[in-house]
């Protein structure tokens, strides 16, 4: 792994080609991530994981997908069960915490029977994110609830729930994406509040959870911070929010690279993340030539961030001895109840 590169990328469609296997095999990316173009069948599936980690020739290789629920799922039925958003989440919660805790542990743990068997062991949950009135709806209904601690406590659920199936999660987006004005595919959003109100709100769910192995950076702009850098490209939000204040020493990875929200070529994005102290470049799409730009500048995996990638490999655990159709069935009872 230390001659790994410092990034994860996708790849373009249902199979591997020869060219991008041979581009992985040179470049050793750290990872890999799945979006619905990659998804046909459960078959298909876990034939392009096997096919990832054969061309890089490391059986270990974490290959993430974000698998929330509601309206964030790339694998979807007839693959898998519809699962229920954050919110709703959050809605049995308040009806009922102990009810909602359950149903939040639940549904991870099924995700992880769900993708473990596809090869898959890295699921982009928990969005400890708290909206804001009149912040823009990428995140809505994707949160678990509009106050901290309800947030906190359900992400929290979510991530054991992932752990449980030997599965791990990514906390995600830091230090919050609930106040931002635009969705950030599209354009970059400026959050002008005090940093007080930041830290009582906004950062208090990744500071409840810093002790996991993996987080994923919000590409917003801190006004009282940084005005001039997205927290991706910040080392002071790095520094001293990120590292400092919430104490997050896991490993952090950017948001995609290519959204809108940043600006320059890839190759200025990704020298500009790793100059801000992030460990990890995030490449989605699979577009070749976007791919080798941010390869040009992502060095192999070294120092804190080699450490921090060690870490995250030692802390795969084996699944627990839960009965899929036990919980499934449960899980169905505690929804229905809401």
């Amino acid at each position: 792994m230390s001659e790994s590169k410092a990034v994860i990328f996708g790849c373009m469609g249902l199979e591997l080609s020869s060219d991008e296997a041979a581009f992985f095999a040179e470049t050793k990316p750290w990872g890999f991530i799945l979006f619905g173009r990659n998804i046909d069948s459960l078959d298909q599936v876990a034939d392009l994981t096997a096919a990832l980690r054969e061309s890089i020739g490391r059986s270990d290789v974490p290959i993430l997908i974000d698998q929330e629920g509601g309206r964030v799922q790339r694998l979807k039925p007839p693959l898998v069960a519809h699962y229920p958003s954050g919110a709703d989440l959050g809605a049995l919660y308040l009806s009922n915490p102990e009810a909602g805790l359950r149903a939040t542990w639940i549904m991870s743990r099924l995700h992880a029977f769900d993708l473990v068997r596809l090869g898959i062991n890295v699921d982009c949950l928990p969005v400890l994110d708290v909206p804001s009135p009149g912040a823009h709806e990428v995140i809505g209904s994707r949160a678990y609830g509009i106050t901290p601690d309800v947030v906190a406590r359900l992400g929290a659920a979510a991530a054991q729930g992932l752990k449980a199936g030997g599965m791990l999660p990514v906390i995600k987006h830091i230090p919050g994406h609930g106040r931002a004005g635009a969705d950030t595919h599209h354009e970059l959003p400026h959050v002008d509040a005090p940093r007080a109100d930041l830290s009582a709100r906004d950062f208090q769910p990744f500071r409840a959870l810093r002790h996991e192995a993996m987080a994923m950076s919000a590409h917003v702009v801190f006004t009282e911070i940084d005005p001039d850098h997205p927290a991706t490209t910040s080392s002071r939000v790095v520094a001293e929010v990120i590292r400092s204040e919430i104490g997050f020493d896991g490993l952090l990875m950017s948001d995609d690279v290519s959204m809108n929200a940043l600006s320059g070529d890839f190759a200025t994005r990704t020298g500009a993340i790793f100059a801000a102290g992030c460990d990890v470049v995030l490449h989605c799409n699979g577009v070749r030539a976007e791919m080798q730009a941010v390869a040009s500048r992502t060095p192999e995996l070294a120092g804190d961030s080699l450490r921090r990638a060690k870490a995250v490999m030692a802390a795969f655990g084996a699944p627990d001895d839960s009965h899929e159709a036990a919980l499934r069935e449960e899980f169905a009872g505690l929804m229905a109840s809401s």
